[in-house]
Formats: structure tokens, sequence, C-alpha cells
């Protein structure tokens, strides 16, 4: 849980809220989320479900892209090699090429997470994947990563809150009928008339 300013861009003016991610989701570059608010730390919470009309920031996709590794050793998709966890700022290696995480979500008071996923087959069809919850608790933890898997997870869920909260990708829609900046002006010349 963070505290944060309540949902929506962030203003001077804006009251501070804390918000509890529920379920992410990704699909065609926009973010379905359902979460809590809460105003204060003694106050109910309020339910949300959101669908963001703009396109999520660069930074969530990475940020869910860096689970792709938990995903596909949790589904059993791939094992682990010597050069299987790339470093934060390089991109993922090419065995990962068809796999994508397109949300997660969160166990009671966030102790564990469900990742889910895709692989896209070579005949170019679709498998959805789902992983089996996984408690960060290290009690019930059977997965040798569950440490660098919250750590992971906690950088995506500080991106969906950003997008939350107003953090999506800047584009300006081009005007259909726009005017040209400079103006020419042409000769009028006759047409000499049909006989």
């Amino acid at each position: 849980m963070n505290q944060l300013t309540i949902v929506g861009p962030n203003s001077p003016e804006a009251t501070t809220s804390i918000i509890t991610i529920q379920r992410a989701k990704l699909k065609d570059q926009h973010l379905s989320c359902e979460f809590t608010e809460q105003r204060t730390d003694d106050a109910p919470p309020r339910a949300f479900a959101l669908t963001c009309a703009e396109q999520v920031h660069p930074d969530l996709t990475h940020a869910l892209s860096r689970l792709v590794p938990h995903l596909c050793l949790l589904t059993e998709q791939l094992t682990e090699t010597s050069d299987y966890w790339p470093d934060e700022a390089e991109e993922l290696p090419a065995i990962f090429e068809s796999f994508t995480v397109t949300g997660f979500s969160m166990g009671r008071h966030q102790s564990g997470v469900t990742l889910i996923g895709q692989r896209e087959l070579t005949g170019g069809r679709v498998l959805n994947l789902t992983t089996p919850y996984q408690s960060f608790d290290d009690e019930l933890a059977t997965y040798p990563y569950t440490g660098l898997l919250e750590a992971t997870l906690a950088t995506a869920l500080t991106e969906v809150e950003a997008a939350l909260r107003g953090k999506c990708t800047d584009y300006r829609q081009l005007d259909l009928f726009e005017q040209p900046t400079t103006t020419t002006i042409l000769p009028f010349v006759p047409t000499p008339p049909l006989a």
C-alpha cells in the first residue's frame, strides 16, 4: 500500500489516498484495473474498476515484461539456464520473445500473486497462461525466486498506480482538416471555351 494522491492527474491541491491494487490487465495497450482507495488509514476502502482510455506509458509495459521469466518458470514453459535472468537495463533474451505478461491478480493484503500471460505458438495461435498462486510468505513459498518476484512486482505495482494517476503515453491526435502553414497563390489562367 502506498500513500499517494487521489486517483487522477496529480495536482498540488489534491489530497492523499491509499491505493491497493487487486487486479491489473493490459489489453491493446489499455490498462484495466480493480483496486481499492482509502482517503485515510481509518477510512473504509472504496472499490473501483477502471479501464484507462489512454494508452499506457512504456514504463508499464517494460515493468510487465520483467515478469516474463517468472511466468515461464511458474508455468513450466521454460527451464532456467545460466543466462536466463537479464539485467534490469537489458532487453529480454530471445527465448522470451513468444511470451508476454498481460496482467496479474494480487492475493489478500498483497501477500502473493497470480501472473497472467500468453505464449504465441508457431502457427500464430495464442496459448493463455496462468501461474499457480505464489505466496510471498517465506514459510509457504515453494518458488526459489519469490523475493525477486516480489521486488519485480513492486515495480509493476508502482507503474500501475502511476497509470491510475494519469501517467500515460503522450500523443497528439492530428487535425483531420489541418490547414497548410503557408498559402501559395496561383495565378489565374483562363481556359479557352470548348467549341
